[in-house]
C-alpha cells in the first residue's frame, strides 16, 4: 500500500477520533482546521513514521501538538492592539456551538480546562477517548505507571471541583 492509500485509510478510520480528541482538548466544536493540519503534518512526516507504531496514537500525538501550537499562536494575539484583534477574529462563541453543546457537556469542558495540562491530557485520552494505558503512554511519551497515577489524581481533582460547585 502506498503513502496516499495509507493516509486515505487512516483518515477514514481515525478522523472522527482525532476530531473528538481536539474538541475536548481545545474546548471548541469547530476543529476541522486542526484535523486537517494534523493529517497534513502526518503526510509530511510519513517517512519518519515507524511501521511498527500504531497510527492512531501517532495521529493523536500530532493532533495534540497541533492544538498546543495553535494555543501558543493565540496567546501571541494578546499583544496586538484591541481594535486590530477584533477585526481579525471575534471571541464570541458561534451560535451553532451554543445550540449543539448541552449544559452538561459545557460543564465537563469547563472542569477539564481548569485542570493543569498533564491532568487534562490524560483525562481526555483515557477517560473520554478510552485509550489504553499503553496507547496514552505512547502519545504523551510517559511511562504506563505515570499515566495510571496521573489519571487517578486527575479524576480525584475533577471530583473535588464538582463538590466545590
Amino acid at each position: 500500500m502506498d503513502k496516499k492509500e495509507r493516509m486515505e485509510e487512516w483518515f477514514l478510520r481515525y478522523a472522527k477520533d482525532i476530531k473528538n480528541f481536539l474538541i475536548y482538548y481545545t474546548n471548541q466544536s469547530d476543529v476541522e482546521d486542526f484535523v486537517q493540519e494534523c493529517f497534513l503534518r502526518a503526510w509530511k512526516g510519513f517517512d519518519r513514521f515507524a511501521e511498527k507504531s500504531d497510527p492512531k496514537t501517532w495521529l493523536i500525538a500530532i493532533a495534540r501538538n497541533v492544538a498546543i501550537d495553535a494555543a501558543r499562536k493565540k496567546a501571541l494575539w494578546r499583544y496586538l492592539p484591541a481594535p486590530l484583534w477584533k477585526k481579525i477574529k471575534s471571541n464570541a462563541p458561534a451560535l451553532e456551538t451554543s445550540l449543539i453543546l448541552q449544559e452538561e457537556m459545557q460543564e465537563l469542558y469547563r472542569a477539564i480546562h481548569q485542570l493543569k495540562r498533564s491532568y487534562r491530557d490524560v483525562v481526555i485520552l483515557r477517560g473520554i477517548m478510552e485509550l489504553s494505558v499503553e496507547e496514552t503512554a505512547r502519545i504523551l511519551d510517559w511511562s504506563e505507571t505515570k499515566v495510571s497515577v496521573t489519571f487517578h489524581r486527575a479524576l480525584a481533582k475533577l471530583r473535588t471541583q464538582k463538590k466545590g460547585e
